[in-house]
């Protein structure tokens, strides 16, 4: 009699946190990090109120960017709408081509 042992086979589910899945919630954090550092770094160089609020549009504007490229999926992938035609390029000698069916 073989002993069944379970197996973890992970979590299953596609890692989600506040709406943002997988690689997305790393640019979200990405966004918050550098609206915060470049509205600190303009708040101080410049007045606080300027720098407060270039903070809060900057990262308004890198999370609502990260919340329309997750529409698109994780893989950033190129949508072609209407007919592709590939152009064929061979070239054939007809010499060696009467010369090989013979």
């Amino acid at each position: 009699m073989t002993a069944k042992y379970a197996i973890y086979k992970g979590l299953q589910k596609p890692l989600i946190y506040r709406g943002f899945k997988g690689k997305f919630i790393y640019w979200g954090i990405g966004s918050l990090a550098g609206g915060l550092i470049l509205g600190g770094l303009i708040g101080a160089l410049t007045s606080m109120y300027l720098g407060g609020f270039l903070t809060i549009a900057l990262i308004a504007a890198g999370l609502g960017y990260t919340f329309f490229r997750q529409k698109d999926g994780l893989h950033s992938k190129t949508r072609n709408t209407g007919v592709i035609i590939h152009p064929v390029h061979l070239k054939i000698n007809h010499a060696a081509r009467k010369k090989n069916s013979i």
